[in-house]
């Protein structure tokens, strides 16, 4: 039979349960300071980016992974205080990182290009852009996907990946936009009287800035007509608005002064054989 004295235990305890219980406490002590320092430096990161004005979806995002890292190294950090050996479990966590990453690349691709789009902002919530093989407004812009609004009110979900390895129009960047306008008229119309008649429109127009100047200009003498060039600038907002008004203007006074607008036309010849 098992003898187990007194001295035994007094031995076992030492040896032990004491050393045991101070790493014990030593480990739970490192658990909470370090999820109490970690919180206090992922509050730091998020106050920084928000001072920096970045989006809040990508604040809470960047704060969620910095928080997961540093909690990562508290964790570990306590296991070794255990007396764990924490090499393997560094091991199996870098093979299953690497694992996930091969089998969501194209994820991970959306994703990188999200957070690019977030940091560098080529565009934000109300633009009108074309990207990604996609024109419309801009709903909403997430970590893995961009969604619009088309001009006919069709949602468009667009992959983030798609948008950032494209070339990226912002209609909305700028304050102020061009119209570029081309109207022709008949060879045997008057030139002037045309020019003049363009000039004087659109500079009746209230939408047309004064700086820079409205252009109107003869640019081509083209197969069926004479062009000109009409090329006001105006505030954003009211780029649609003058350009279809201006167009249906420009119709009915050039049908009010006798000035044609042609369109394509072929003449066609036939000769009989032998004439």
């Amino acid at each position: 039979m098992f003898d187990f004295t007194a001295e035994d235990a007094s031995k076992y305890l030492d040896t032990y349960i004491i050393p045991f219980a101070i790493n014990l406490a030593l480990a739970i002590v490192i658990y909470v300071v370090g999820k109490f320092v970690v919180k206090i430096i992922v509050n730091i990161v998020g106050k920084l980016l928000k001072k920096a004005k970045y989006d809040d979806m990508l604040v809470d995002f960047l704060k969620a992974i910095a928080n997961a890292v540093l909690m990562l190294f508290v964790i570990i950090a306590a296991l070794n205080e255990l007396g764990i050996d924490t090499s393997s479990l560094v091991a199996i966590l870098a093979a299953a990182g690497l694992a996930i990453g091969l089998s969501l690349q194209g994820s991970l691709s959306n994703f990188a290009a999200g957070v690019m789009l977030l940091v560098f902002r080529p565009f934000k919530a109300g633009d009108f852009v074309d990207a990604g093989g996609a024109t419309g407004v801009v709903k909403n812009i997430s970590i893995f996907t961009t969604t619009m609004n088309s001009v006919d009110n069709k949602l468009i979900i667009v992959p983030n990946g798609s948008i950032y390895s494209g070339n990226i129009t912002n209609f909305s960047a700028m304050d102020t936009r061009r119209v570029d306008m081309v109207f022709g008229i008949g060879y045997d119309d008057d030139l002037k009287k045309a020019k003049e008649i363009l000039t004087e429109m659109i500079n009746a127009d209230d939408r047309v800035l004064k700086d820079p100047a409205p252009q109107v200009a003869l640019s081509e003498l083209g197969d069926s007509s004479v062009n000109f060039v009409v090329r006001p600038w105006v505030n954003s907002a009211d780029f649609w608005g003058l350009k279809f008004d201006f167009t249906e203007a420009v119709k009915l006074r050039f049908d009010a002064e006798g000035i044609s607008i042609p369109y394509p036309q072929m003449d066609v010849h036939v000769h009989k054989q032998g004439e």
